[in-house]
């Protein structure tokens, strides 16, 4: 069988931080499994060797990468959330953007009644859609 999963990649021993961040923002959400490095390996002791997680019951991967990277995440390349409640739209859109950056507020635009994308404090960037 084969399959794809979105991959996440942070630097800085940020990947516990932002899946915590993205359980709080989004229901059907959490781990799967995680391996964590270990003392004498290449990452620090602790951070996330890889983990796989759910987020609104789809499988996503990340690690924390032990090499510094001088590229990150952009928000050429973000995951679409359809939302059918208001209410669960505006609570994971003040979640994601808190520390973050709105790229384009919650608004009624041409294409949705409620649209918002945010890169979170992390640079995950995300679209947050209300589909009722």
């Amino acid at each position: 069988m084969t399959t794809a999963k979105p991959f996440l990649m942070f630097q800085g021993g940020n990947a516990q931080a932002a899946l915590e961040l993205y359980f709080a923002a989004f229901p059907d959400s959490g781990m799967v499994r995680v391996e964590r490095y270990s003392e004498g390996e290449l990452g620090p002791t602790g951070t996330i060797k890889v983990a796989v997680f759910t987020l609104c019951g789809r499988e996503y991967m990340c690690s924390d990468s032990p090499i510094e990277h001088k590229f990150s995440f952009t928000p050429s390349s973000s995951t679409f959330v359809e939302f059918d409640s208001l209410e669960d739209l505006e609570r994971a859109f003040d979640i994601l953007s808190e520390g973050g950056e709105v790229l384009m507020p919650l608004n009624n635009y041409d294409f949705s009644q409620k649209f918002g994308w945010v890169n979170d404090r992390f640079g995950v960037s995300w679209q947050l859609n209300l589909t009722a």
